[in-house]
């Protein structure tokens, strides 16, 4: 038989296949001897005499695979973004987004608490930076309690028929909005810790939720995210707004550290292009240039 990995917990894997039955199975041993993991999303091919009984035999090839979140095959993914309580950071969402779309996942951002900002100067700047997100990202915010059944509605349309992940901080609200995606699911939310802005692991296990026609994982969150497997040649080519003004650098290639007629940095000058991307892309690309002289140290 054949299917798809919807849910793993401690060493078990529940595989429904397409008729809708569902199936709970281990992995073979020869799994551990390849150093195969099967994952949440996988195709797998199995047999199972019970439906509580049975054996993974195969993988199908994956498009892609997420090591945090660990899931395969994913299409799109919701980047929960608090603004308040953990506090916004900047740094983690493009590190996420460039995390993705080295994945081949496309990014749907999602603002979360920015009815608890707490002064009008900090909300307009919130509101100034999901305007510059949403030039080149899905950018869903909802400003007002009032707001959000509707701007949820919105994103939902974006994920039908799709696997998707749901991701950000430790504490951004991934629980939480799943919950309100489909209130059935009951999902356990945690406190956040107002000294130490960060948040408490809830969720213990790996699923595909169907919501309304969207295959959803929830899956725990953490507070940084790995840069693994890019090379300084594939990063800036990961910043959509980079590339809108890269075709005008003088040097094909151009990596926009030190190029001379940079089109980026000077797009970065002007601030069409929001300085802090490009510090972030700055600290990243030194992180992938540090990787890659280790691998050949």
């Amino acid at each position: 038989m054949r299917g798809q990995i919807r849910q793993s917990l401690s060493g078990y894997y529940d595989v429904m296949t397409s008729d809708g039955q569902e199936y709970r199975t281990r992995a073979r041993g020869n799994f551990r001897k390849k150093k195969q993991t099967p994952l949440v999303g996988d195709f797998v091919d199995f047999k199972a005499e019970k439906a509580d009984e049975g054996y993974i035999l195969g993988i199908q090839s994956r498009k892609n695979q997420l090591v945090r979140p660990p899931v395969a095959n994913v299409d799109k993914a919701v980047v929960v973004t608090a603004c308040v309580e953990p506090d916004f950071s900047a740094n983690l969402l493009d590190r996420q987004l460039v995390m993705l779309a080295s994945n081949g996942i496309e990014p749907l951002i999602y603002f979360s608490k920015y009815d608890l900002v707490s002064t009008a100067d900090q909300r307009q700047v919130l509101a100034e930076i999901a305007t510059y997100y949403r030039q080149y990202y899905p950018t869903f915010i909802p400003q007002t309690p009032a707001e959000q059944k509707q701007v949820q509605a919105e994103l939902l349309s974006e994920l039908q028929g799709q696997v998707c992940v749901v991701m950000g901080q430790t504490g951004a609200g991934k629980s939480t909005l799943l919950n309100q995606l489909d209130p059935a699911l009951q999902l356990e939310t945690g406190e956040v810790s107002k000294a130490l802005s960060r948040g408490k692991h809830t969720t213990r296990k790996v699923s595909l939720l169907d919501i309304h026609g969207a295959l959803i994982a929830d899956t725990p969150g953490f507070s940084s995210f790995e840069l693994s497997n890019l090379t300084k040649e594939d990063l800036p080519r990961l910043y959509p707004d980079f590339q809108e003004y890269a075709t005008a650098c003088k040097f094909r290639g151009c990596s926009h550290i030190k190029e001379p007629q940079c089109a980026v940095r000077d797009a970065v000058a002007s601030e069409k292009i929001w300085p802090s991307r490009y510090e972030n892309y700055l600290q990243f690309y030194k992180m992938v240039v540090d990787d890659e002289k280790k691998k050949y140290r």
